[in-house]
């Protein structure tokens, strides 16, 4: 409204000594007619370019914020950022709280670092970008959220803003959401003392994220490694021991998880991951969700993940549970919303000796009649120890167990009776065989014994 043109212009000109006569004057007769509305339009279009060619450096804070800059420019964004740093970064820091910070921001901080001007452009200590710097180089826990769409009333996309983060010296976990995971610059640098990283809504691969430097160069290994001759040496993450890259679009678990030796829990649920590849790597890797993306086999996943105690596969194409027979650490086991439609696929988990947990819920299987116990009855005496799909085992579902498992002793040994038999049979026909085959063979000798007797006694008749 005009009258927040006359606020502004009244404190501009006792703060700032500005020219009076330059704002287009108040009309009360025919204040509302269209072509009046339109001329002072353009008047005030004038008017506000005339203030920015008066502040050519930095416009004063009562204008920038009348304009939204602190909102949507650099500068003003950076002073905004500043002056609240400066109030309360000390306690921030001393409370140990989680940061959050926008994509715009760290945008603005970097553009204003790159163009090398005055880190206090209006003259106001309390917006200097040093405040920033300080508290970024102290800081350990940050969050980066973007928007899905445009910021507030302008057309900025922030997942299209490229940001350094180089400027974080300490940071001992870092959450980014709704970023470009591309346009990410010196995350990196943060390897030697990042515990904790997790990156959501933002990248196409782990690589990406973890070496951005491997697109340079053609070959490249972690350091330590001995290997042949190599183009590039790439430091590891020495103290990251958690990384959530679930709700991206990653396709393949590659071999940038080689750089992470001490990665303890590994989250790279609803992505497009088709195959368990790479993760021999990881030997103290004890938690896995791989849940919601297109796993369809488990063959030799106890080659990659021997160790795994938690492991997270809902969601899924599973129809065979081949592959887990050999996990002899597992302890949790979530496989609900997958196409097991087998109880017998159930004996594949049925003896491994540390499973307490497992949930089977929403796979075919489950509508089968008895499906519980059934299921229960895989696991043998160790039934009571095992909580299917969230549920404790009730006694009378054990009292069912036992009476399954000695039905089932009984058809074990009337099929090793029945085998038994079977090989006595056999034993016996192969006796019997033997017998004839003896006889027909003594037949045979008497036959030609005495075919020899009566060529010789006419011999001797002859003689």
């Amino acid at each position: 409204r005009y009258s927040d043109f006359h606020d502004l212009h009244e404190k501009l000109v006792l703060e700032k000594k500005i020219d009076k006569n330059i704002l287009p004057p108040k009309k009360i007769i025919g204040k509302n007619s269209k072509s009046l509305v339109e001329k002072r339009q353009k008047e005030l279009e004038i008017y506000l370019q005339t203030l920015l060619a008066i502040f050519p450096l930095a416009a004063p804070k009562i204008l920038s914020q009348f304009l939204h800059f602190h909102l949507y420019e650099i500068i003003g964004i950076t002073a905004a950022l500043a002056e609240e740093l400066f109030h309360k970064g000390e306690q921030l820091l001393m409370a140990g709280e989680v940061f959050n910070i926008k994509p715009l921001q760290l945008y603005a901080v970097t553009q204003q670092l790159r163009q090398g001007k005055p880190t206090c452009a209006n003259g106001d200590a309390r917006t200097d970008l040093g405040h920033i710097l300080d508290f970024t180089c102290r800081l350990k826990y940050l969050k980066i959220t973007g928007t899905g769409g445009p910021v507030g009333n302008s057309n900025i996309q922030e997942h299209l803003l490229p940001f350094d983060l180089s400027i974080f010296k300490s940071l001992h976990q870092i959450q980014i959401n709704h970023c470009g995971a591309k346009l990410i610059n010196g995350l990196t640098s943060s390897k030697h003392t990042l515990a904790t990283l997790s990156v959501q809504f933002s990248a196409t691969s782990m690589m990406e994220v973890l070496v951005p430097e491997a697109y340079e160069f053609d070959q490249w290994e972690p350091e330590g490694a001995s290997s042949n001759p190599v183009t590039a040496v790439i430091p590891t993450w020495r103290t990251l021991t958690t990384l959530d890259m679930s709700h991206n679009s990653i396709a393949q678990i590659d071999n940038s998880v080689k750089l992470m030796p001490k990665i303890e829990f590994l989250d790279l649920s609803h992505n497009d991951v088709p195959l368990v590849e790479n993760l021999q790597h990881l030997y103290n890797l004890i938690h896995l969700d791989l849940s919601y993306n297109k796993l369809s086999t488990l063959e030799g996943i106890h080659t990659k993940i021997g160790n795994i105690k938690t492991l997270n596969l809902a969601g899924n194409h599973l129809e065979r549970l081949s592959g887990l027979n050999k996990l002899y650490s597992l302890v949790n086991l979530d496989l609900s919303n997958n196409k097991v439609d087998q109880i017998d696929e159930i004996r594949n988990i049925g003896g491994l000796p540390c499973l307490e947990k497992l949930v089977l819920s929403n796979n075919p299987l489950s509508i089968i009649p008895d499906y519980r116990t059934k299921v229960l009855a895989q696991f043998g005496d160790r039934a009571s120890e095992v909580c299917l799909d969230n549920t404790i085992t009730t006694e009378k579902e054990l009292d069912t167990v036992e009476v399954l498992k000695a039905i089932q002793k009984a058809k074990d040994v009337k099929y090793k009776m029945s085998n038994s038999d079977k090989k006595v049979r056999y034993m016996n026909r192969s006796t019997t065989t033997f017998k004839l085959i003896y006889l027909y063979n003594s037949i045979n000798n008497v036959c030609l014994l005495n075919l020899c007797a009566t060529h010789l006694i006419s011999f001797l008749k002859k003689i």
